[in-house]
Formats: structure tokens, C-alpha cells, sequence
């Protein structure tokens, strides 16, 4: 076909490579417009390197008239600490999305995928309603749940220890601890 194009008398007559030349015509003009005289090579108005030149300084321009104003309260009233959870409630700190420490969030197919709510644990096969939360000396949390999960139903009471910082959580069920990582 390319071959068909370039052959003496393909094409239109008297213009033999008329084919091949059409398609650079818009790229050969383009390339003419971007300079004005032989002697000009940069463009008044145009940065070449953003990095040599700053922008210049642009105010914020005016909210629409119907714009929502976000109301903050003074800097000196301090906001108050979210109430403790309700007794037989998982507290708040322990609340969230939880993952095994090498699995990635978000991930639905990680076995290790924990979501902890006020009163559910959902895991990735089974769903714990909370019958009773009560926390201990040493930062361990007591929770008592009815789980139901691939047909069956089973009441267990697990105990989950928040790493100091919040990061990490270990969960001891029948003797065997898992450390996740929070999402």
C-alpha cells in the first residue's frame, strides 16, 4: 500500500506523493507559527522553565453568594473529649477498620479484615453482635459476642489490647493472639 502511494502517477495526477505530504501539513504549519522573525526565540508573556520564574501573586477570588461559611469556635474554648462509650459498648479508640500488619487496607479479600463498630465486630467471615464490653487495668478490652458466620452461631469473649499509640491491635480468642494494624 505504502509502496502504491509513493510510485510515480499514484495519487492524484501531477502530484505524486500528495498522500504522504498531507498528513505533516498541519505539524509544518504549526511549526511556522511559533516564530515570527528568524531572529526571536522565546515568546513574550510565555515561561519556558517554570522553576526560573515565580507566578506572580493571585488573591483568593470572592465566595459565590451562596457559599456555606465553616463556623469554627474561638481558639480559646477547647473543644470538649468525645464521651465514653456506653457500658456493654466497645470504646472509641479501639473502634475502625483493622488488617493484617502485611495485608493492605481495603483489601475484602484479607482474612485478617477486621471492622470494629460500637457494637459489632465484623470480620471477614463472621459478625459478632456485642453482648458485654468492659475494659481492664491493663488496657484490655473484654468483649462478649454472639457471632454468627457460614451458617453457624457461637458465643465467644475475646480480648483486644490497643498498642499504646493506637496503631496496632491484639486480639486473644481461645488462647491464640493476632496483632492487625489499623487502616
Amino acid at each position: 500500500m505504502m509502496r502504491a502511494m509513493l510510485e510515480p502517477g499514484a495519487g492524484a495526477p501531477g502530484f505524486p506523493a500528495m498522500r504522504v505530504l498531507l498528513p505533516l501539513l498541519p505539524i509544518v504549519l504549526l511549526a511556522a507559527c511559533g516564530r515570527q522573525d528568524g531572529n526571536q526565540t522565546e515568546q513574550p508573556g510565555v515561561v519556558s522553565n517554570i522553576m526560573d520564574q515565580a507566578l506572580p501573586a493571585t488573591d483568593e477570588p470572592a465566595p459565590p453568594p451562596n457559599a456555606i461559611t465553616p463556623v469554627e469556635p474561638p481558639p480559646d474554648i477547647e473543644t470538649p473529649a468525645p464521651p465514653p462509650a456506653p457500658a456493654g459498648l466497645i470504646p472509641a479508640n479501639v473502634q475502625g477498620r483493622w488488617a493484617g500488619i502485611d495485608a493492605r487496607c481495603g483489601d475484602r479479600s484479607d482474612a485478617l479484615e477486621l471492622t470494629i463498630a460500637p457494637d459489632q465486630l465484623i470480620f471477614h467471615e463472621s459478625v459478632g453482635k456485642v453482648q458485654s464490653a468492659s475494659a481492664g487495668a491493663d488496657g484490655r478490652i473484654a468483649v462478649q459476642a454472639a457471632f454468627t458466620g457460614e451458617g453457624e452461631s457461637w458465643t465467644r469473649t475475646l480480648s483486644l489490647k490497643p498498642s499504646a499509640d493506637g496503631a496496632r491491635l491484639t486480639i486473644v480468642n481461645d488462647g491464640t493472639a493476632v496483632t492487625r494494624k489499623r487502616c
